[in-house]
């Protein structure tokens, strides 16, 4: 003889705890590998700022900018690659690259990365 409860059951089955398990899983991979590429990119925010307030001359900002990636280990962009043109306050330094992150077999997730030390918003070029 079979007892039957009055009460619907709730909570979760085994299938769907994986299933959940496995999708946190991903965006948790997923984060790791974005992080350091978002840490870069706040890194190399710093450094513009530093290196225009410590240069008055383009070969000057770049100087700077390779001395503070070197200490804060960027390898994305060197100070060759930084866009430094005439602004209304003095020289407007800015940046533009793209990150490759690979993620499963062909599949990559590119991000693209841009800042700028005017107060202006940026136009992203087309290339």
């Amino acid at each position: 003889m079979q007892i039957r409860s009055k009460q619907k059951q709730q909570g979760i089955t085994l299938v769907g705890l994986i299933f959940v398990l496995i999708v946190l899983g991903g965006i948790g991979v997923l984060a790791l590998k974005v992080f350091p590429t978002v840490s870069e990119y706040m890194t190399i925010k710093k450094a513009i700022v530093s290196a225009k307030a410590a240069g008055s001359t383009p070969a000057e900002i770049r100087s700077s900018f390779d001395r503070n990636a070197d200490v804060g280990y960027v390898t994305s962009i060197s100070g060759k690659d930084l866009m430094i043109e005439p602004g209304d306050n003095g020289l407007e330094v800015s940046f533009d690259y793209q990150k490759i992150i690979p993620l499963v077999g062909p599949a990559s997730l590119m991000i693209a990365y841009q800042g700028s030390t005017s107060t202006r918003p940026l136009q992203r070029n087309a290339k």
